[in-house]
């Protein structure tokens, strides 16, 4: 690992060195021979003086290649661009995949997208305008219009034929698409279908009729769980009369997966934003401070509650002890509901009729758990305090407020699912606050009832 480490940096400095040397050809055998990630990566790193250079070394199209394999904020795609010259610019988010070009723009200004859009190539920009109007995270906000399409009543031959001259410009060709005469998506084929079948084949004969296909409108999960179950490399986006609007492809879902993912693993952390590295502390208190406040006040709720059982704690504060030892377990194993439902949801697994089996299948978890933890902790607690008594008060506040606690996490975000909430905002941080004020309400209430047996 080392030797590859040093290596790499040994290749960067050179490509820099070169670059401010105005050695315009090695810089181009050398760079051009990278791959398109080592290409961003590289780019991203180097200083703006650096950069400056390489739009004078590199022609739009080369620099296309790789800038949409960045990955940098909203604010950094906006400095970059801005160090280009506008033609410049324009012409490289031409050279783009139109869905690429558009993640772009839309990190840009309106006014700013719009005088890129006026100095493009008309093709490309009526392309781009195209994909731009519809809603982010849909279907057709992350499709592509450069897809292979062609006729059913065609031979393979011609087909090939439309296949060779469409392909350069085509994000994948592995799939083709069969459409009817008002351009509804009517079968599909792959492109080794092709190959293999004979020349004078119609494509309506060989085609398949069973397309999976997504509805524009449609949330981008539900492409990503489509192109998932199916095996998809491209999933076709019609709209409601099933014309063929566009293509998503594999590595567009990748990307749609690992935003979804940090989006709600963020959520269940109870922050926003988590895949965003905050170059100001400023910024990312920002960010933090809604939840943490209102935990605060969760939180002296929960002090004021267990003031209210100040009588109890004065006469049997033994008690106090086993305080963070039940509510860091009901904390705990609502987590783990919560995580559970919430993956179940996001993953389409969870369906209307599974969701009651789900809560009495967390309730039968809470309930072994919480016996098995009980019994060993009173067990724990006899042998240390040697006080039965308080053993199983404590063994059975843990065993209720497991079973409250499970029945809870997995509860809460079907609930926000069913309001139309995004049930990852049920976050752990939430979802521990409440497992604490109703784990001290059974252990207190417990420990208020038998208080006469535990008075020595």
């Amino acid at each position: 690992m080392e030797i590859n480490d040093t290596q790499e940096n040994i290749n960067e400095e050179l490509l820099i060195q070169t670059a401010n040397e105005g050695n315009l050809e090695s810089f181009r055998q050398e760079f051009l021979n990278l791959h398109s990630y080592d290409q961003a990566q590289f780019f991203f790193k180097i200083d703006k003086e650096t950069r400056l250079k390489m739009y004078y070394y590199l022609s739009p199209k080369e620099v296309a290649d790789f800038f949409e394999m960045l990955e940098i904020d909203d604010n950094d795609y906006k400095e970059i661009l801005a160090e280009m010259e506008p033609k410049y610019a324009a012409e490289m988010l031409a050279n783009m995949y139109a869905d690429n070009a558009v993640d772009v723009l839309n990190k840009l200004g309106k006014d700013q997208t719009a005088s890129y859009l006026t100095i493009m190539d008309k093709d490309a920009a009526q392309e781009i305008k195209g994909l731009l109007h519809y809603k982010e995270y849909t279907a057709g906000s992350i499709m592509t219009t450069e897809y292979v399409a062609i006729s059913q009543n065609q031979t393979v031959r011609s087909a090939m034929y439309i296949l060779k001259k469409q392909a350069p410009t085509a994000e994948t060709i592995y799939y083709v698409y069969v459409i009817d005469e008002d351009l509804r998506l009517v079968g599909v084929l792959s492109l080794r279908d092709l190959i293999i079948t004979d020349d004078d084949t119609m494509i309506s004969e060989m085609m398949s009729d069973r397309v999976v296909s997504i509805s524009v409108g449609d949330d981008q999960e539900e492409a990503a769980r489509q192109m998932r179950d199916y095996d998809l490399l491209a999933l076709p986006v019609v709209d409601f009369q099933n014309h063929l609007l566009g293509i998503i492809t594999v590595d567009d879902i990748i990307d749609v997966i690992d935003e979804e993912a940090s989006d709600d693993y963020s959520k269940l952390a109870g922050i926003s934003d988590i895949d965003k590295m905050d170059k100001s502390p400023f910024t990312a208190a920002k960010k933090r401070l809604p939840w943490l406040i209102i935990l605060l006040f969760l939180g002296m709720f929960t002090a004021s509650l267990i003031g209210r059982f100040e009588d109890t704690l004065s006469k049997v504060p033994i008690v106090a002890v086993f305080i963070p030892l039940i509510a860091g377990m009901a904390g705990n194993a609502g987590t783990q509901s919560l995580a559970v439902a919430v993956r179940g949801i996001a993953t389409g697994e969870m369906e209307d009729s599974g969701k009651f089996k789900i809560i009495l299948k967390e309730a039968g978890t809470g309930i072994l758990t919480g016996a098995i933890c009980g019994v060993v902790v009173s067990l724990v607690i006899f042998v240390w305090k040697h006080d039965l008594i308080l053993g199983l008060l404590v063994g059975f506040a843990i065993l209720a407020s497991l079973l409250v606690a499970t029945i809870g996490g997995s509860l809460v975000p079907l609930i926000m699912h069913k309001l139309k909430i995004d049930p990852a905002v049920a976050s752990g941080p939430f979802i521990t606050t409440m497992n604490d004020i109703t784990s001290i309400l059974i252990y207190f209430g417990l420990a208020t009832m038998f208080m006469s047996y535990l008075i020595h």
